[in-house]
């Protein structure tokens, strides 16, 4: 459903408070992100804050999001007012005896009217990420939130300290480690800063002087609307980290350009896809999983997005040359230059968008500002949005930003309090410093083995959750044991999170596919295909960078140089000999029984040519690059001498 489809059918009543909660919300957070509290002369404790955040916002989640499927009715009905209402006073309840649960531990021993409120919040919490993440994610999320108190029933494998219900029920609404966890930590210190950003970015023109832009600089080239998606999309998955609402912002634009200059549906559908997925993963503004990553790993945020960057880079070039070389066996060209925006008259539109991007960047990597660098970004979007009169707001697109904003947060906040639960019974049961031990046992110590075991895990968790509910869960379970074997702890959270992602383009669930799908008119099945097989290169990615740190940027500055040189040659063969053309080559599909041999020379050859050295391979890396090289030179050899020995 489309954005203007879902404001239609809001109750306007949803709207207000949507609209009070978000000016609130984003008051509390300026308010001790920036210390007013020296100021004032009161400071809030971080459960304070964090629980004056729920009180917002958890409300919200049962007033703005109906328990069934399908729309907001109106009124509002008696049992989510009630709900609201409770989760309201839950919270109020423990923001008020804050100091009094610190002093006393009241996450290991409260009295007996402070366990029916835990009850309470508890139970709340389990709808709250109902409503937010639908039926899978409250499934594995009650699961988790109920398994300490029958840990001790189960095998050994699996077993843990069982412990009451009263007491998981106060751990879990009292300790650092459930409710008032990572997952909230990182939503109230760094994530709605940057969700300010993102939907500030969208509102004031800034999607659409991206797709401009993209279609000014590379329209009229060969397979032109394409590389536009991957340009376009890319930008705008940083913005809004979401793979499906990028490809609903992106795709009515991008997709009938590519079928206008020959490109099917479903390799359209499927461009977009991959492009869109990918854009959630390109610095600077990430998905929230990053924020996420930032608080697990204890490290600024701007180390993270700088990390990012490379394996983010890898990607997209995989799927730019994919398409030049689709493009090229094809004969596929550009649109016309008359249909195309000129770069001059787009750039004197929107310069003010990269202004803000380049400043943004800067109080990340050199002013180490993360928590507060989106708040003056969007500041000074603002300001120069309204200095400008053809997009200046009017007080509806005020109002309309605020409700935007509020949905979001009382999106997240649901899911980021259910993602909570499952850290606090981890931890409560003891599970979360044994499972790693116990993975490496199943794995017999062997750590390539238990990387393939860790990528299908993501995969499969990636399909039935949020990837921050996925990446949490793994980050708890598997990072430490892969981090214990001697691999980068930033190039193994890295890892997780890429895994993470692939459900969205791999069929049979591939939500993102379906989505793009929806908007070409193509088969869906077929697309998640289409995407697959285009966005393949991100299956590899993982692996070089979790083998080789560098391309993280965790080593010095000749080992980075020589990985990305390795892994951008060897991605260009992989393309290559995927799509079956490589420059000065040709098509590969004109070597008539020697095309598929020629093809796998290209990608074995590639992938060694890329594939770091590492003690978890038995060769070296002279070892490997000549064996790339041997399988090269043969596929141009060959290709070279079918090309001369081929009759006129």
């Amino acid at each position: 459903m489309s954005e203007e489809q879902q404001e239609a059918l809001r109750n306007p009543l949803t709207g207000v408070l949507l609209r009070i909660v978000a000016v609130l919300t984003a008051a509390l957070a300026i308010y001790h992100i920036f210390n007013f509290g020296a100021l004032t002369g009161y400071t809030m404790l971080t459960g304070e804050y964090i629980y004056g955040l729920l009180a917002m916002m958890l409300p919200m989640v049962f007033i703005a999001i109906p328990a069934g499927r399908g729309r907001r009715v109106n009124p509002v009905p008696w049992y989510d007012w009630m709900m609201a209402l409770a989760s309201a006073g839950c919270c109020l309840f423990f923001i008020s005896n804050q100091s009094v649960s610190v002093d006393e531990g009241w996450e290991y021993a409260a009295p007996e009217h402070v366990v029916w409120f835990s009850l309470a919040l508890w139970l709340i919490a389990l709808e709250a990420t109902r409503r937010c993440g639908g039926w899978p994610i409250f499934v594995v999320v009650f699961l988790a939130s109920i398994f300490p108190i029958f840990a001790g029933r189960l095998p050994d494998s699996f077993a843990g300290i069982s412990t009451p219900i009263d007491l998981v029920a106060i751990y879990h609404t009292n300790s650092d480690e459930s409710l008032l966890g990572i997952p909230s930590q990182a939503f109230a210190n760094l994530v709605i800063g940057f969700l300010l950003f993102g939907i500030a970015l969208q509102r004031t023109g800034g999607g659409k002087f991206f797709i401009d832009l993209a279609f000014a600089l590379l329209g009229k080239v060969r397979g032109g609307p394409a590389k536009v998606s991957i340009f376009s999309s890319g930008l705008m998955g940083s913005m809004s980290g979401s793979v499906v609402t990028n490809v609903l912002t992106t795709g009515p634009l991008s997709i009938p350009a590519m079928r206008k200059v020959g490109f099917s549906r479903p390799y359209a559908a499927g461009v977009e896809t991959c492009a869109s997925t990918g854009g959630v993963l390109m610095p600077p503004v990430m998905g929230a999983t990053a924020f996420v990553m930032a608080t697990f790993l204890d490290i600024p945020y701007g180390e993270i997005a700088l990390a990012a960057a490379i394996p983010s880079a890898l990607y997209f070039f995989g799927l730019f040359v994919q398409i030049d070389f689709y493009s090229a066996r094809n004969k596929l060209k550009g649109l016309p230059a008359i249909d195309l925006p000129r770069v001059k008259d787009t750039l004197k539109e929107g310069w003010h968008y990269i202004f803000v991007f380049a400043f943004l960047i800067w109080m990340l990597l050199f002013m180490k500002q993360e928590a507060i660098a989106p708040f003056y970004a969007t500041a000074l979007l603002l300001v120069i949005n309204q200095l400008r009169k053809h997009s200046r707001w009017r007080w509806k697109d005020f109002k309309d930003f605020a409700e935007s904003c509020g949905a979001l947060f009382a999106e997240l906040t649901g899911l980021m309090a259910g993602v909570g639960l499952i850290m606090g019974a981890l931890a409560v049961s003891g599970m979360s410093g044994t499972i790693a031990n116990d993975l490496l046992f199943i794995a017999g110590g062997d750590m390539f083995v238990l990387l393939l075991m860790g990528a299908l895990t993501s995969f499969i968790l990636g399909i039935g959750m949020p990837v921050t509910a996925a990446y949490i869960f793994l980050a708890i379970a598997l990072a430490p044991a892969l981090i214990n074997g001697g691999m980068n702890p930033m190039a193994v959270h890295m890892f997780i999170l890429y895994w993470g992602m692939l459900s969205f383009i791999t069929p049979p669930v591939a939500i993102g596919a379906f989505a793009a799908a929806s908007v070409a008119g193509s088969s869906p099945m077929k697309t998640s295909f289409v995407s697959m097989q285009m966005g393949s290169i991100i299956y590899f990615i993982p692996f070089f960078f979790v083998l080789e740190p560098a391309l993280v940027l965790q080593g010095s500055g000749a080992e980075i140089a020589k990985a990305i040189a390795c892994a951008a040659a060897g991605i260009l063969l992989v393309a290559g000999g995927l799509q079956g053309y490589l420059p000065k080559l040709g098509d590969l599909s004109e070597r008539g029984w020697l095309h598929w041999p020629l093809r796998l020379l290209f990608i074995f050859g590639g992938m060694l040519l890329a594939m770091p050295h590492n003690p978890l391979i038995n060769m070296s890396e002279l070892q490997l690059f000549g064996l790339s090289f041997a399988l090269i030179a043969a596929g141009v050899l060959l290709t070279l001498a079918h090309r001369t020995l081929r009759p006129a």
